[in-house]
């Protein structure tokens, strides 16, 4: 059975910074082409590279009516000649020819800031792949991402992936398939810490969690695996910092839709954090902040020995929450 044919959309404008998301956008576009002709050329180049009679050449019709993707990258960087040429070919785009334009949304020049309007107006069909910067929206894309591999994740898991993982799309996109993957399509925030565990800023999070909870023997085993691979002492000393902080908010009983905003954090985590906090006395919680802020000092280089002065600052934190 053949798949029914299509015509693509001749025009496409994909418009943001974030690069996986602007790659995947003109992935979308070949493969949509090559849905209807497989047998579809790519070409590819920054318009920094291109002059108008070059692309002229590239949006010409084929003698052999074969069909072509032209993807024009860093249109924000375009001169006005070739943004002029971009644009009288988007006012009457040839048979078989697919242009896609990827553009930042800013640029210099006139002719650059002008140019996606210019686009939309003609009709062009527009991508938006504008930065993902706030915590929700990388939270979504986690969940969507689980989704699309064909699972669902708690939401506890989605805050331990993005903490373990970074900020980084691609690096998220990868471990939020694989975790899908290995854990047979529901991932918990167990499956995440345990796949993770390796990692910098997991395990940093890990000792520091576990102190706060005053479980000495299972903080001491994370500090060891984070020393043994490596982990960067500034990473887990700032770890400690923001876990100790955490509960020293929380402990003052305010309401969770405040402590939500203020420490920036899931609902989900703010109930977390309250139970932590109910555990500490205000005298351990000030003694807890003079001790993150002593290592903090220690790793910086006032210390000698940065992996016993982190040790001690863990183990003391440990003794703190039992203080009365």
């Amino acid at each position: 059975m053949t798949a029914p044919s299509t015509t693509p959309a001749p025009l496409h404008l994909v418009l943001g910074e974030e690069e996986l998301l602007v790659e995947r956008a003109v992935r979308a576009v070949l493969d949509s082409v090559r849905l209807a002709d497989p047998a579809a050329e790519l070409t590819r180049a920054r318009v920094s590279e291109v002059t108008p009679a070059e692309l002229a050449e590239m949006v010409s019709p084929s003698l052999f009516s074969e069909g072509r993707v032209i993807v024009l990258d860093a249109a924000q960087e375009i001169a006005n000649e070739l943004a002029d040429a971009v644009l009288s070919h988007a006012a009457d785009p040839a048979d078989g020819i697919v242009l896609v334009v990827v553009h930042s949304g800013g640029g210099r020049s006139k002719a650059a800031k002008s140019l996606p309007a210019g686009l939309r107006e003609a009709g062009a069909t527009v991508t938006e792949c504008r930065k993902i910067t706030r915590a929700a929206d990388r939270e979504a894309f986690v969940r969507g991402e689980v989704r699309a591999a064909g699972g669902r994740i708690e939401a506890a898991a989605v805050t331990a992936l993005i903490e373990s993982v970074g900020s980084d799309l691609r690096e998220l996109a990868s471990a939020a398939s694989q975790l899908v993957a290995d854990s047979g399509g529901s991932v918990d925030e167990r499956a995440v810490r345990r796949y993770h565990r390796g990692r910098a800023d997991v395990s940093g999070f890990e000792v520091a969690e576990k102190a706060v909870a005053g479980d000495r023997a299972a903080a001491l085993e994370s500090l060891r695996w984070a020393q043994q691979i490596g982990v960067a002492h500034v990473l887990l000393a700032d770890a400690l910092a923001a876990e100790v902080r955490r509960v020293a908010v929380a402990a003052g009983g305010r309401p969770a839709r405040e402590l939500q905003s203020e420490l920036r954090v899931p609902e989900w985590k703010v109930d977390k954090i309250r139970k932590q906090a109910r555990g500490w006395s205000s005298a351990g919680i000030a003694e807890a902040m003079r001790v993150v802020a002593r290592v903090n000092a220690e790793v910086k280089g006032a210390a000698a020995d940065a992996d016993y002065a982190v040790e001690r600052a863990v183990l003391d934190v440990v003794a703190a929450r039992g203080r009365r």
